[in-house]
């Protein structure tokens, strides 16, 4: 390549001299062509000995860098081939430490069979049967374990939770400020004077005779000086006919043809009444979606009172305190009102359907398609039933708390000492009957029989009977669990 260099640049000078030569000759002004070729030669030599010394340095320098690399590589082959050498040694040493160990485990393996063999020579015991053994007994002592773990976890759980059923109870009492003030169904009207007695009496008494068709009340006008007592198992009935009665008062017009048109125009307001009040308390206690046959009945409650407690004004009460609970405890808040506000709705009609009011409630409740959960939770307010639902349960302590807060009922304490006293006097009057306890604010007696006199299945048939005694004898708001507790007591002495 250098050689090629170099002929080149002495084509190119020996083309510029002979150009220069030519310019030379023809201008005739310098020196002879002969001349300026021999320098022109003596030149281009110079150059090329000046471009061939370039040339050879410049190859020697890559010769030299050439040389470096090959070495460089080469001594890098030689630790690579150094280094596989030293991975094949590594890789020998761990296959024979491989083929110890193998030698090593089945060495163990021989020597432990040998071992079980020798144990279970020893015991008597299969390696199967000791396992079972063995397995048995760490059950056991587990079990006995976990038994004492559960209890004392019930035990603190059952501490734990009665303190925050406190708490969650005392916070709704407190949140729930309720006038505690009775109502009471008006049953008696008062006359302006005696002349309208006889007003109302009629001739042959056909007046009294065709309100009393007319309102199905019994009108009592000779008992009571200057009143009209009305009488009525229908509160409802009773608010139609006070109402009635006043109206011919004050029109003066006595007689049975405008009797019917005054009842009928009676009746009437008494139903707006009645639809108004039980919108009002849906209303008053949060509470939507309540079929309309079962706002009507609510209303009907305004008119009922239970021990001097009105039943609607307690039913409300009663919802909203049953959101507030269910709202601590977490359970649905929109179940636990409506339960709550209809628990009672069956009072309304106890005259008219035979039964207790909270069966007859949750019947209601399923007749007009409302939410299982609600028929629960009013059937289950008392004790027959098991309450198997938070709601349930809910509506149960609120009726409790709502029914027993000071003021609540007309009942004074000599009247409940003296139903208390009644109420375990009945259970006593009973053969067999050792003891009996009212409890729970009247709600429960516990009646403890004699076990020598009363066996398993006459107990069954005496709380039947004094329950049935208890209907028929006394009188009491909501109902009554009879409960007959017959205990054995096997007793012997070591000497």
């Amino acid at each position: 390549m250098i050689e090629v260099i170099i002929a080149v640049l002495a084509l190119a000078l020996g083309s510029g001299g002979t150009f220069a030569a030519l310019k030379l000759r023809d201008s005739k002004k310098e020196a002879s062509a002969d001349k300026i070729l021999a320098d022109a030669k003596n030149k281009a030599s110079e150059i090329i000995l000046n471009a061939s010394r370039s040339a050879k340095k410049e190859t020697d320098e890559m010769r030299r860098e050439v040389k470096k690399s090959e070495d460089k590589v080469a001594e890098r082959e030689h630790a690579l081939l150094n280094k596989i050498e030293e991975l094949d040694a590594r890789a020998e040493r761990v296959r024979q430490s491989e083929q110890e160990v193998e030698d090593l485990k089945s060495e163990v393996l021989k020597i432990k069979d040998q071992a079980h063999a020798k144990l279970e020579k020893i015991a008597g015991l299969t390696k199967k049967q000791a396992s079972e053994r063995v397995m048995a007994l760490a059950e056991k002592e587990t079990k006995n374990d976990l038994v004492g773990l559960v209890g004392k976890l019930q035990r603190d759980a059952e501490r734990d939770a009665e303190q925050r059923a406190e708490m969650i109870i005392v916070t709704a009492m407190e949140r729930m400020a309720s006038d505690v003030s009775s109502e009471r169904t008006i049953t008696a009207v008062k006359l302006p004077d005696d002349e309208m007695k006889g007003r109302i009496i009629g001739k042959e008494g056909r007046n009294i005779q065709a309100l009393q068709r007319a309102t199905g009340v019994d009108i009592l006008v000779d008992d009571t000086p200057g009143m009209v007592v009305l009488s009525s198992f229908d509160p409802v009935r009773r608010q139609v006919a006070r109402l009635s009665l006043e109206m011919l008062m004050k029109d003066g017009r006595i007689h049975p043809a405008r009797i019917e048109e005054v009842v009928e125009k009676a009746q009437k307001q008494i139903d707006r009444e009645v639809q108004r009040a039980g919108e009002d308390a849906a209303r008053e206690a949060g509470v939507v979606g309540i079929p309309p046959e079962m706002i009507h009945l609510l209303g009907e409650l305004k008119f009922r009172t239970s021990y001097g407690q009105s039943v609607l004004r307690h039913s409300i009460e009663m919802s909203q305190m049953a959101g507030m609970l269910a709202e601590e405890v977490g359970a649905d808040v929109r179940i636990s009102k409506t339960a709550a506000l209809l628990h009672d709705v069956g009072k309304a009609v106890t005259h008219r359907i035979e039964g207790k009011h909270h069966h007859i409630g949750a019947e209601l409740a399923r007749k007009y398609g409302m939410d299982e959960r609600v028929s629960h939770a009013i059937e289950a307010h008392h004790d027959d039933i098991d309450a198997t639902t938070p709601e349930a349960v809910i509506i149960r302590v609120c009726d409790a708390i709502s029914s027993a807060r000071p003021g609540a009922r007309n009942a004074s304490a000599e009247n409940f000492a003296e139903r208390m006293k009644d109420l375990e006097n009945v259970a006593n009057s009973f053969e067999g009957v050792d003891k009996a306890y009212a409890i729970s604010a009247g709600r429960e007696i516990r009646v403890i029989v004699t076990p020598e006199k009363i066996d398993d299945l006459t107990a069954v048939k005496l709380a039947r009977d004094i329950a049935n005694k208890i209907e028929s004898t006394m009188q009491y708001p909501g109902t009554i669990k009879v409960n007959v507790i017959r205990e054995t007591r096997a007793i012997e002495y070591a000497k």
